[in-house]
């Protein structure tokens, strides 16, 4: 599933709808299918956490790619299908050197709802992690509500900070010296967050995610997606289990049995 960094560079690079007239729409989900933003202009686009969003008059076309989702964009005449995905949104936009198809596959949410629901319906996420603005003591304060939930679990929460996912949570709690299987109320829920959005916001406008400070292939994370290689620090094997996430379903956690003393876990 994308991460925050992702969706916000998704944002950016889709950002050339603004200002272009719909030419023909598709929303190939059955609640939306006779929505037509035909006519209309592109107003906005803009990510939040893990969600992004586009503008059209005064509705609001609010999608999340989940695990399969991709964004593509292509001259129109230009082959855009592609074998096993499924386009569920198809818009053309109006451009002097050839219309623009942009063609969201295999989108895990579609949904759209008028410009003046927008804050109520988003409200219950917490802080985006890539706001120009963090609010990083609200952050705090809503992991803090828990202090007998799993921090690895607090992180994930988009509740708790919308943009945080499983590799972000994974080198969080490595550079905090955290197992996250810990309980919120035994570790430094500030240090956390403000690693958080260090690690975030220094990868926002890069290519290649990079926790350890090196680009070079193989070496751009500590723990993340490496069960049984050595501690980049200390040497000791990376172990992997299993931890509750977004909507507590049991996600991959990895750690430094050294670097990161743990609790008690199962078939530990």
């Amino acid at each position: 599933m994308p991460e925050g960094d992702s969706v916000y560079q998704l944002a950016k690079r889709l950002s050339f709808m603004q200002g272009r007239e719909v030419c023909s729409c598709s929303l190939r989900v059955p609640r939306y299918a006779t929505v037509n933003f035909t006519g209309l202009t592109c107003e906005r686009v803009w990510p939040y956490g893990k969600h992004l969003f586009m503008q059209f008059g005064t509705e609001i076309l609010h999608t999340h790619l989940k695990m399969e989702g991709v964004w593509a964009f292509h001259r129109v005449g230009s082959k855009w299908r592609k074998p096993g995905h499924t386009a569920r949104v198809v818009l053309q936009l109006a451009d002097a050197e050839g219309d623009i198809e942009i063609v969201g596959h295999d989108l895990g949410l579609v949904e759209v709802f008028p410009v003046r629901e927008y804050e109520q319906r988003m409200a219950y996420l917490g802080p985006d992690m890539l706001a120009e603005e963090f609010d990083q003591e609200e952050v705090v304060r809503r992991i803090k509500l828990q202090p007998e939930l799993e921090i690895g679990r607090a992180l994930l929460n988009q509740r708790n900070a919308a943009g945080i996912g499983n590799e972000y949570r994974a080198e969080i709690n490595f550079l905090a010296g955290t197992h996250p299987a810990r309980l919120v109320g035994e570790v430094d829920v500030e240090k956390h967050v403000r690693i958080a959005r260090a690690l975030m916001w220094a990868n926002k406008d890069s290519p290649v995610r990079v926790t350890t400070g090196v680009k070079r292939a193989g070496e751009t994370s500590y723990v993340f997606g490496r069960n049984n290689k050595p501690c980049r620090r200390c040497r000791t094997l990376i172990r992997k289990g299993m931890l509750g996430g977004e909507g507590d379903l049991e996600r991959v956690i990895w750690w430094c049995p050294a670097c990161q003393p743990s609790p008690s876990l199962p078939g530990e």
